[in-house]
């Protein structure tokens, strides 16, 4: 599989006038992220995750390390012009209208006449907002904005995309058309690295995830690798007082609902276990189904362990 993006011991230190010892925002970043797939970078305020995304467009350079962008070294000339960024909070000449400027920047990549007019409609189209074209971008709400930055981030026909938190602040009907139109271009074979605190929509939409704290790369992987091995929800009926505190001792989580006992266990021997104690004490077993722990937990367990 191609490699979009591939970073080799990147490491970037500041040195702060009040502290003595140098921080390292990034420390030894080895990452490896595939042509097609929408990768998922996340971690905490000051993480590295800014940091990590302005050496690989360029923007400022490793205190050590390489990186890779396409197969060019990250703030090589020609491979920007197959690259493109949506910041966190973009800022555009509020008294331009979408279409003006959409126009702008598809004059700044050298598209001309006919062929301008026409990727400028298509974006407008494809990012909903055609029938706001006209409107100066100062009436825009914040969903409309980051739909049109899409659309500027789009202007190049860029291969690879680099979103920095596209779905912050927008309502419930934008956030889905957001999370759309980005499967939308992993479907087109454009390659997006998502950098975004909304674990809910990272988990809807990324192939593969890496989690950084305090510079360091802590996971790396598949999403439904990563999230195997949740727990396990047991219904059971005829269960007594004296079977469910055997049942807490497991350290299972034990509750009731509609005269039914609802058991949660981790995957593994205990889960057979609970299965045995409730048959023994004559119980019946209703039901017993898998729950894939969500990304947000995995999240707040590995950096609760690092922050030990």
């Amino acid at each position: 599989m191609a490699i979009a993006i591939k970073t080799e011991g990147l490491t970037k230190t500041y040195k702060l006038l009040m502290q003595k010892e140098p921080v390292n925002a990034v420390s030894d970043l080895d990452l490896e992220v595939h042509e097609g797939e929408i990768f998922g970078f996340l971690g905490p305020n000051g993480a590295g995750k800014t940091t990590t995304i302005k050496i690989l467009l360029g923007l400022t350079y490793p205190t050590s390390g390489k990186a890779w962008l396409l197969g060019k070294p990250a703030g090589d000339i020609q491979v920007k012009r197959e690259i493109s960024y949506l910041p966190e909070s973009p800022y555009f000449y509020e008294h331009m209208s979408g279409t003006e400027l959409l126009d702008f920047y598809a004059q700044l990549f050298g598209t001309n006449g006919g062929a301008r007019r026409q990727k400028v409609e298509d974006l407008l189209r494809v990012v909903g907002l055609y029938a706001d074209r006209h409107k100066p971008l100062s009436q825009y709400s914040k969903g409309m904005l980051q739909r049109i930055g899409i659309a500027q981030a789009l202007v190049n026909d860029p291969k690879l995309l680099f979103f920095d938190e596209p779905t912050s602040a927008l309502d419930p009907i934008a956030h889905s058309e957001i999370r759309d139109l980005i499967l939308r271009l992993r479907n087109e074979g454009r390659t997006v690295f998502l950098s975004s605190h909304q674990l809910s929509d990272v988990e809807m939409v990324c192939d593969r995830v890496a989690i950084l704290n305090r510079g360091k790369l802590l996971k790396l992987g598949k999403l439904d690798e990563l999230l195997h091995g949740g727990s396990v929800e047991i219904t059971a009926d005829g269960v007594d007082a004296a079977t469910m505190e055997k049942l807490r001792n497991l350290q299972a989580h034990v509750a009731t609902k509609d005269n039914r006992v609802i058991i949660s266990q981790q995957q593994g021997e205990g889960v057979n276990q609970a299965i045995d104690i409730i048959r023994a004490a004559k119980g019946q077993v209703l039901s017993v189904v898998p729950l894939r722990r969500s990304l947000e937990d995995l999240f707040m367990e590995i950096i609760r362990e690092e922050n030990k």
